[in-house]
């Protein structure tokens, strides 16, 4: 598999302006939660899936973003997995396949389901490369010092090497070829990879073999180094949401980067580019911040470089619980204010416990309040 230039893909298609809608109808709306299995037992059990996915639809969810990549594994039974790894799912759900009793108890109450591979190129957390670069030691990202390529605690494949290419698109497309899915969500890595990488001898060589043999700058934030290597990224986005397409044109491409610049500058997250280019249905930038005003701040710096209308659709994600961390009611229904005032028709939270933490306190005041009655079909 070879690394492809940039190429334009073409757009999703919109509905044609000026159609009228019913009198009164309500806009669509985007309304989703992130469910991963730390922090969460919910994927532990089929009851448990299916009670989360009555208590989603009860309080007028409809998409669900549910893991199935993280610390090197799948929660589905992959044949790629087993075939490079001998490890098809993740062995706490050995036995089992949670992804599909998501599926079935979610479209049960009409709720979306867009599976979320969380970890992307990175192969584990606090863990030297864990499984997955103990048996493919050539897959690992390497900083200047030639150190595996390790950021706030995650260690990294290299994105730009054809095998890891193949393995990520390889995990994606089995899913959509597989699955009753209604779409595929890379996040804040995937694609992406720290700025701080690069340094392996094969992003080397194939740097030098385009740049007359000139080394790759010692700098990792050297303007030229920096779009390089984004570019790379942004073909391979390019390339995969046309595979995925090529399964089924209408499943959905989401994508869930960090705030730009930040994402372009620390993990090479070119994401309007992405917009501009055609290949995202759905971007859900990560607007994680603590309090209102840091939040209204970086939702602003968000619109300015993609505004609500722009080509792919935008919704912000919104954190509304990480480690004991909760969300302020008065902060949350703030926020959702804020977004349709700027004109976003949705949001996605992170993450689904948020919503059941003190007897259901945040899902019952969205039910109360912003999402009282039930969205139009997303």
């Amino acid at each position: 598999m070879r690394p492809l230039p940039l190429l334009l893909c073409l757009t999703l298609l919109l509905p044609a302006a000026g159609l009228e809608q019913e009198p009164q109808a309500p806009p669509p709306e985007l309304r989703g939660v992130w469910l991963t299995d730390v922090d969460s037992k919910v994927l532990f059990s089929r009851k448990r899936i299916a009670e989360a996915m009555t208590f989603l639809a009860a309080h007028h969810f409809n998409v669900v973003f549910p893991v199935v990549w993280n610390q090197g594994y799948t929660l589905y039974p992959s044949a790629i997995m087993d075939s490079l790894f001998g490890i098809p799912i993740d062995p706490a759900h050995r036995g089992r396949d949670p992804l599909a009793e998501l599926i079935e108890e979610a479209h049960r109450h009409g709720l979306k389901v867009i599976p979320w591979f969380e970890y992307g190129f990175s192969s584990s957390h606090r863990a030297q490369g864990g499984h997955l670069l103990a048996a493919k030691p050539h897959w690992a990202a390497r900083d200047r010092a030639g150190k595996l390529l390790t950021k706030n605690g995650f260690e990294w494949m290299n994105p730009y090497h054809p095998e890891v290419q193949e393995f990520l698109a390889g995990l994606v497309l089995e899913v959509a070829a597989r699955y009753d899915v209604d779409g595929i969500q890379g996040d804040d890595r995937l694609p992406a990879q720290p700025s701080e990488g690069g340094y392996e001898s094969y992003t080397d060589s194939l740097y030098r073999s385009r740049h007359e043999d000139a080394a790759p700058p010692a700098d990792h934030r050297d303007p030229e180094w920096l779009r390089w290597r984004a570019d790379l990224l942004n073909a391979f986005a390019c390339r995969l949401y046309r595979q995925v397409k090529a399964v089924d044109s209408t499943l959905i491409v989401s994508w869930s980067p960090s705030i730009y610049p930040f994402s372009y500058e620390e993990y090479l997250q070119d994401w309007p580019a992405w917009i501009k280019g055609g290949y995202a249905d759905l971007v859900l930038p990560q607007v994680y911040r603590y309090d209102l005003e840091a939040y209204r701040s970086a939702l602003l710096e968000t619109r300015a470089v993609a505004p609500p209308e722009a080509g792919g659709r935008i919704y912000p994600g919104i954190l509304i619980k990480l480690g004991k961390y909760l969300i302020d009611p008065d902060y949350l229904l703030e926020a959702i204010r804020l977004n349709r005032e700027l004109g976003y028709r949705g949001e996605v939270f992170f993450f689904y416990e948020g919503l059941r933490k003190q007897g259901g306190k945040l899902a019952r005041l969205l039910l109360e309040g912003p999402y009282r009655e039930p969205a139009r079909p997303f």
